[in-house]
């Protein structure tokens, strides 16, 4: 019997035993989970409190006070889920309110009234959840929720979100608008400060092409020196001649160092001279460039036999130190980079602005004219960046009024007045000159050097330009110490005797400049540089020496003429880019048209007909050859540059 006891038991009993063991342990599983989810879901909340608007008239919301809600809305009371829906939308339209203010207040609107209105809104949905009656009645009573308070709690909520959203809807396009401006002005801002840095970069490149010396006019001087020690006996100096001290003569001053536009200067006042014989050119250059201007007007003498005349600056020995303040001026303040060198203070960087470059003797020699031709009574002195148009003998012959120089004057409006060019928070150039008075231009002025002498003039400008060596009266430059020279003593010129701007004002309309008596290539664009304007720059080449054997041997762009009739003639300025035999026909006709300028349209077909024909057919239309081109150029009367310097 023990045995099939034990038998029993290892093998488990009956079926009906095992399932009603398995149906009590379920159950008791069952029961222990409700159990737990009941003592949960009490503790929960027993322990939560009503939503209400808290201590700071803010509305909670919160994921735990939306949470609380939630299971006071679960107690039975449908009031308080009514409650709960309330105090949602109110939250939800506080936020949107305060969103629109600070866009406002980001976008710096003018509207500080709507501004005013959205915090008050704000304000008052806060306001209405810490009301007494609404706050002891729906968020701190523990009893059932008033439904009349509810009620008028509602419709008071309703009434400001309705408020609310007529307000949002009135001004959300405009706000939508003002954000999109405010981000474009926020680009165009960028922009614009990336605009001004290349403007200055631009700028700064530009100063640097206009106040380097071409390669050009380097090799031009060269040559001229080289043919001058190649031929001593050919260009030895001469005895001065008579004319150049016979006041009865009209008597130019030109100063200058670049050959090439003394010569253009000189051509073009004598082949517009009615007299070119009675006219007498007194150019003053540096030591360096002496040589090669004597011998470019050997080669080349000045047609009309008008008289040329060239100095030295060193040749006039009065000009020294001890005499011109501009000289001591500049030994003072080489002495003073030397003596401070790897020590620069703002002393030395003052120095090195009034160096040689910016305070050269040539610039400042216009105010030394009666003592250098002592013997002279009147002169007119010229810019090397002129263009003589007409004759100019009637300026020796006009009534000056007793004034020395005679010259255009530049002001319009506010611009170029006197204010611009001196320190007026001096107080002796605030007593001494009117900020207002009109300014005036060196570059074509008639000198009347008795009047000069009379007045004492030069003792003038050297009492200014001592004064200003701390440049506290005026920066660099010779205009503002011959506006305070010349104060008192300028006679204004008919602005057709001397238009300026041709050096950087594109706008210069073509009858002002065709009736003008001398134009002037002011400003960085000169006319033999690259950068210069093309539309003006065939008013300068036209009076190039093309003939000149070594203006030929130049490879720098050059206008050339083609007379095709008497009557007219096409200006060609063109610039071989690249090998010849690598640019096409059809490239080479279509730069040649883009640079083409026109002296009246009836010379575009003859001179076209012209030379297209004979091109076309060297050219075989394969493209050109470098025989091409130098028949092409053979035909125009000119050269052009190659990468390779040929």
């Amino acid at each position: 019997m023990a045995v099939v006891a034990r038998s029993s038991r290892g093998g488990g009993g009956s079926p009906f035993s095992s399932a009603l063991r398995s149906f009590f342990s379920y159950r008791i599983f069952v029961s222990a989970m409700f159990t737990l989810l009941f003592f949960a879901t009490a503790s929960v909340l027993f322990s939560s409190h009503p939503a209400h608007f808290n201590d700071n008239s803010e509305i909670q919301t919160t994921g735990n006070a939306y949470m609380h809600r939630t299971f006071l809305a679960l107690k039975s009371d449908p009031l308080k889920t009514r409650l709960d829906l309330i105090h949602k939308q109110a939250s939800d339209h506080i936020v949107l309110v305060n969103a629109y203010a600070a866009y406002a207040r980001k976008l710096k609107l003018e509207i500080s009234k709507q501004l005013r209105t959205f915090d008050d809104m704000a304000q008052n949905f806060s306001e209405v959840g810490v009301k007494p009656t609404y706050r002891a009645a729906l968020f701190e009573s523990n009893g059932p929720v008033d439904e009349e308070v509810l009620r008028q709690f509602e419709k008071e909520v309703k009434d400001k979100i309705k408020v609310a959203r007529l307000m949002i809807a009135e001004n959300k396009e405009s706000y939508d608008n003002q954000l999109k401006i405010q981000k474009l002005k926020d680009t165009i801002f960028a922009v614009n400060e990336l605009l001004i840095k290349a403007k200055k970069n631009g700028a700064f490149a530009s100063l640097i092409a206009a106040k380097s010396t071409p390669k050009s006019l380097h090799c031009l001087a060269m040559r001229l020196m080289g043919e001058r020690i190649a031929s001593p006996e050919k260009y030895r100096d001469e005895e001065p001649k008579p004319e150049f001290e016979d006041p009865s003569l009209y008597h130019y001053a030109i100063f200058s160092d670049n050959v090439i536009a003394v010569s253009v200067v000189v051509n073009s006042a004598v082949k517009n001279a009615e007299e070119p014989w009675k006219h007498v050119f007194h150019i003053v250059t540096d030591k360096m460039n002496l040589a090669a201007m004597k011998v470019w007007f050997k080669m080349r003498p000045v047609e009309g036999g008008a008289f040329v005349e060239v100095k030295a600056v060193e040749e006039f020995t009065f000009l020294n130190p001890s005499y011109v303040p501009v000289l001591r001026q500049m030994e003072a303040a080489k002495l003073l980079i030397e003596d401070k060198a790897g020590n620069e203070t703002e002393e030395v960087k003052n120095a090195k602005n009034r160096n040689p470059k910016h305070l050269s003797m040539l610039n400042h020699l216009k105010f030394y004219l009666p003592e250098m031709y002592p013997k002279l009574h009147r002169m007119l002195f010229l810019d090397d960046d002129v263009v003589v148009q007409k004759d100019l003998t009637a300026l020796w012959k006009l009534d000056m009024d007793g004034k020395v120089n005679g010259a255009v004057e530049t002001c319009f409006g506010s611009f170029h007045r006197y204010a611009q060019y001196l320190n007026f928070s001096h107080p002796l150039i605030k007593d001494k000159f009117n900020p207002k008075a009109c300014a005036w231009a060196f570059g074509m002025n008639i000198f009347d050097l008795d009047a000069w002498r009379r007045e004492r003039i030069t003792e003038q400008y050297h009492y200014w330009q001592d004064l200003n060596e701390d440049q506290s009266l005026w920066k660099l430059g010779t205009l503002p110490p011959g506006l305070m020279t010349f104060y008192s003593t300028t006679k204004s010129l008919e602005k057709t005797w001397h238009v300026l701007g041709l050096g950087y004002n594109p706008s210069i309309s073509m009858d002002e400049i065709n009736n003008a008596a001398v134009i002037h290539f002011n400003g960085n664009m000169k006319p033999w540089l690259d950068i210069a304007m093309n539309q003006f720059k065939h008013l300068w080449t036209k009076y190039v020496d093309n003939e000149m054997e070594f203006v030929q041997m130049l490879n720098d762009d050059v206008l050339f003429h083609v007379n095709c009739e008497s009557d007219a003639f096409v200006n060609i300025g063109f610039e071989f880019v690249g090998h010849y035999e690598n640019l096409d026909d059809t490239k080479i006709w279509l730069r040649l048209e883009k640079y083409f300028t026109i002296t009246g349209l009836s010379s575009l077909i003859p001179c076209w007909s012209i030379l297209e024909p004979d091109l076309w057919a060297q050219g075989g239309g394969g493209g050109l050859t470098v025989t091409l081109v130098v028949m092409m150029v053979v035909v125009v009367g000119g050269y052009g540059k190659r990468e390779d310097g040929g």
